[in-house]
């Protein structure tokens, strides 16, 4: 079992509607089941998962003061990847998730504050030793500012290749509990799809890590379950 992280110092990056998104792509191109943990305590990710009409992705209730005991829980109960939500002003609980975390996701919107806070945040991922990833996250197409933000981001440390652009049908989505995979949707679910290509490819081939699949032997595959 792997553990995600998507951490920013500064609220409003998109940490929640990324790791919902992404939670759905990695379900769709891996054989084990996907776990969303929300750690942060207004709740967002939660109110989402809630207002779910699937059963999946699977979603966890864990406590900060025990959470390597719940990751373990959901190890052995057949948990192939979680993803960490983490709320952005409660330090202890953001070290803590990223010190259990395999990589780190850094969303990025294309502001001068925003990267400030995004080099704040790094600082804590590097003093942990743990690999992230900069996801420019809410640009605006063809503006000149996304482009600044991304040659910033890269002399920083590595940026996702995939620019998730500022969509209506993101916020519209995740109304009712879907994603821009689940609805009629534009450019938005191709965006999200790429990303976590990237993210598992970066998992193979850099980390060393291998992610299970559709395409692994059956023998291999893992009943979805509803509940962690």
């Amino acid at each position: 079992m792997y553990v995600i992280a998507l951490a920013s110092q500064k609220g409003g990056s998109g940490k929640t509607t990324l790791a919902g998104h992404l939670a759905i792509a990695a379900e769709r191109t891996m054989s084990g089941a996907v776990a969303l943990v929300d750690s942060d305590p207004q709740g967002s990710l939660s109110d989402w998962w809630n207002a779910r009409q699937a059963n999946t992705p699977l979603f966890a209730r864990c406590r900060m003061a025990q959470l390597a005991t719940d990751l373990e829980r959901m190890r052995a109960a057949g948990v192939a990847l979680v993803l960490v939500d983490t709320p952005p002003a409660i330090l202890e609980t953001v070290v803590e998730v990223i010190r259990h975390a395999d990589l780190v996701l850094v969303p990025v919107q294309p502001s001068p504050h925003d990267l400030r806070a995004a080099a704040a945040t790094v600082e804590f991922v590097e003093r942990l030793a743990k690999p992230f990833i900069f996801v420019l996250n809410g640009a605006t197409p063809r503006a000149r500012i996304t482009a600044e933000a991304a040659l910033a981001l890269s002399q920083r440390g590595a940026l996702a290749p995939v620019v998730v652009h500022h969509r209506t049908g993101f916020a519209a989505s995740m109304i009712d509990g879907r994603t821009v995979m689940e609805i009629a949707d534009n450019g938005g679910a191709e965006e999200i799809t790429e990303l976590w290509d990237y993210i598992n490819l970066r998992f193979r081939r850099e980390f060393r890590l291998v992610l299970p699949d559709r395409c692994a032997d059956d023998r291999h595959a893992m009943r979805p379950v509803t509940s962690v």
